[in-house]
């Protein structure tokens, strides 16, 4: 049986748009596990479905794809690239300028309890 938070996450990560990314714990926030950016990353790596996985790095603005991945760091930074992310040769990006802020509006439709709402909107918002 999946859980609901894989789930949640890969819907989230759905979400993101073209030429936009966001992290690992922003995406565990999101999916209302706020100390899971880790667990995350193991669903990324471990799952099959048709989602823009690249989209998706650490809060550091680095791409971090380690270990028994099927892609790999050249691959992810082609994929943000082809978006116009620019990407420099260390593999680093300037997050803040490409990240992903939901808006209160998407926010309300994760079904979030309030309080998780408003530290969202005040972490990640517009």
């Amino acid at each position: 049986m999946e859980s609901s938070f894989k789930h949640r996450v890969i819907d989230i990560i759905r979400l993101i748009p073209h030429g936009k990314v966001a992290s690992y714990g922003q995406i565990a926030l999101y999916a209302g596990l706020p100390r899971a950016a880790r667990e995350v990353g193991w669903i990324l790596k471990a799952s099959k479905d048709d989602m823009p996985w690249w989209r998706v790095l650490n809060n550091s603005g680095r791409i971090s794809i380690e270990g028994n991945w099927e892609a790999d760091k050249g691959l992810q930074r082609r994929l943000l690239e082809s978006e116009g992310v620019e990407v420099s040769d260390d593999f680093t990006l300037d997050i803040e300028k490409y990240r992903w802020r939901i808006t209160p509006a998407e926010a309300k439709k994760l079904q979030l309890p309030a309080e998780e709402i408003d530290h969202i909107i005040q972490k990640y918002s517009v």
